[in-house]
C-alpha cells in the first residue's frame, strides 16, 4: 500500500486557466479538475495526500487558500513548493527534500502530475514512483517505471 501520494497542482488537481495571471488563490474563478474530489476522498482514506508544485509566485499559504476555495483542502496533508523546499520541481532534489521532510523513503512515494519532465522524470530520478496524467495523449520515447492515465479518475483503477 502506498503511504503517500504527491499531486501536481495546475491541471492535475485544479484547472490552470491560461488567461489568468498572478496567484491562483486570487483568481476570479477557480475550479477543481473533473474527478478530483472523488479521487482525493477515496485515496485519503488509506494514504496521505500532498501537493507538490512548481508555482514560484505562491506561498504555501496561498496554495492552501486556493485549495480551500474548491474544497479540496480537507484531503490535503501538506503543501510543497519552491518557497518551502528551496529548489524547483524539475530537479530530482525537490523530491529528495520532500521525502526527507516527510520522513519517508522515496520509493514509498508516488508522484502524480501532467508534466512529464517536472512530475514524472524528475520524480523517477529521485527514486519515486510516478503516474503521468497524460490528458493530451502526448508521446514519450522514455520507457520506465511510470504509469499513464488520461483522466484523474483512472487513478482509482490503477494497482499502485
Amino acid at each position: 500500500m502506498i503511504k503517500s501520494f504527491l499531486f501536481d497542482w495546475g491541471d492535475t488537481l485544479m484547472v490552470d486557466y491560461v488567461d489568468q495571471s498572478g496567484k491562483m488563490c486570487d483568481w476570479t474563478e477557480v475550479k477543481a479538475v473533473d474527478g478530483a474530489h472523488e479521487v482525493l476522498a477515496l485515496l485519503s482514506q488509506r494514504s496521505r495526500i500532498y501537493v507538490a508544485t512548481n508555482a514560484a509566485d505562491s506561498s504555501e499559504q496561498d496554495i492552501q487558500k486556493a485549495f480551500k476555495r474548491v474544497k479540496l483542502d480537507q484531503f490535503i496533508s501538506g503543501y510543497f513548493c519552491h518557497g518551502n523546499i528551496g529548489v524547483c520541481k524539475q530537479s530530482g532534489e525537490f523530491y529528495t527534500r520532500v521525502a526527507k521532510a516527510l520522513g519517508e523513503k522515496p520509493e514509498s512515494l508516488v508522484m502524480v502530475g501532467d508534466s512529464f519532465n517536472n512530475d514524472v522524470q524528475a520524480a523517477l530520478d529521485a527514486g519515486l514512483k510516478a503516474i503521468w496524467l497524460n490528458a493530451l495523449d502526448c508521446h514519450s520515447n522514455i520507457k520506465g517505471r511510470y504509469k499513464q492515465i488520461k483522466t484523474l479518475p483512472e487513478l482509482i483503477t490503477l494497482a499502485v
